[in-house]
């Protein structure tokens, strides 16, 4: 068959635009320079991110240091993103959920991975997103040092997409965060979280904008400033600065990073099997778009509970709760104690409000 240089299907008529790719990489290596430090020798551009440890550590000088690794996503808070034409919250919430899942084990974060897939690649939208994670990789202290923007028609329709992030860290061996001392009569500080953050969106979408007709354009509340894409698309609250200080003034027994199943579904998998967590509800605020979910469902407390963070996105286990959110709140992050572990009767659950 004779060769055809100037006719021939190409790859953009396929869908996948090479050159658009091209134009986007450009336009985001800048976001991900600034987010380097020294352990940062290779980045974007190559097969592969190199980062160095004896670089990074500088002087720490850990004895036995330990990997952490931590993958998520975003989950249905992009459908309000692509609604609304606002892109450059939901990477912070990418950053936040992987790298807050790695602080649990006390580790400080080192580096952070992207996936981008989309059905038509828009560069304005793609470079947006990627604002937000290297924004959110400012507030989590690590490198963005790569990631991968995937074109896939046929796979999302035009102007959909979907993210994932990849988040290690290091801590030494010997402080590693493991619960495997926490007993009856430890204390419960709760550090607050900044509103749904980035799990349960589907039952809050499907209350709010199916079953209760409000517009994403519209107040949350009768009167209110904030409307209920702001209060959506609030991004996930990073506690890489609050883990850190709350460790210089206490010993951190475990942490529970409250995700979605909300507090009974978290703080347990901290917990030994033998305590109960008792919470005490009035020592927090629960976030307006919580109260008015609740309000238009109706959705009961125990659904509630048991779906969203509820105002607490971190929950530590500790000696003393009230030096620990003193030193919190020190450093402007919301703080208070909020219960205590006591021992278990029988197979009652781990988690108790009073």
């Amino acid at each position: 068959m004779p060769r055809r240089e100037d006719s021939g299907l190409t790859y953009r008529d396929a869908g996948v635009d090479i050159e658009a790719a091209d134009r986007m990489v450009k336009r985001i290596s800048g976001l991900a320079r600034r987010t380097h430090g020294p352990g940062v020798l290779a980045g974007l551009g190559g097969f592969g991110a190199l980062f160095s440890l004896k670089d990074a550590l500088g002087s720490e000088g850990l004895e036995d240091p330990v990997l952490v690794s931590g993958t998520d996503g975003v989950g249905t808070k992009l459908k309000v993103a692509i609604a609304t034409g606002v892109h450059d919250t939901v990477g912070i919430d990418l950053v936040a959920m992987c790298v807050n899942d790695i602080l649990t084990s006390g580790a400080r974060p080192l580096f952070f991975l992207d996936y981008f897939g989309t059905g038509r690649l828009e560069p304005d939208v793609g470079e947006a997103v990627v604002r937000g994670v290297s924004e959110g990789c400012r507030r989590a202290r690590c490198a963005l040092v790569g990631g991968e923007t995937a074109e896939l028609p046929g796979l999302y329709d035009d102007g959909e997409y979907d993210l994932a992030g990849f988040a290690v860290g290091v801590v030494d061996r010997s402080a590693l965060i493991d619960g495997r001392e926490v007993r009856a009569g430890h204390e419960l500080v709760g550090v607050a979280s900044s509103g749904i953050h980035s799990n349960s969106l589907s039952l809050a979408r499907k209350v709010l904008l199916d079953h209760a007709g409000l517009s994403l354009d519209g107040p949350l509340e009768e009167g209110g400033s904030t409307t209920v894409a702001e209060a959506l698309l609030e991004p996930t609250t990073l506690y890489t600065d609050a883990v850190a200080a709350l460790a210089k003034v206490t010993r951190i027994e475990a942490l529970a990073h409250i995700t979605g199943g909300g507090i009974p579904g978290n703080l347990p998998r901290v917990l030994p099997k033998d305590v109960v967590a008792v919470l005490e509800r009035e020592r927090w605020s629960v976030p307006p778009v919580f109260d008015r979910i609740a309000e238009l469902g109706p959705v009961a407390v125990s659904e509630m509970d048991r779906t969203f963070n509820m105002g607490l996105g971190l929950i530590a286990v500790v000696e003393d709760a009230s030096t620990a959110a003193t030193a919190l709140q020190q450093t402007g992050t919301w703080a208070a104690p909020v219960g205590h572990l006591r021992g278990r009767d029988g197979d009652e659950p781990q988690v108790v409000y009073r």
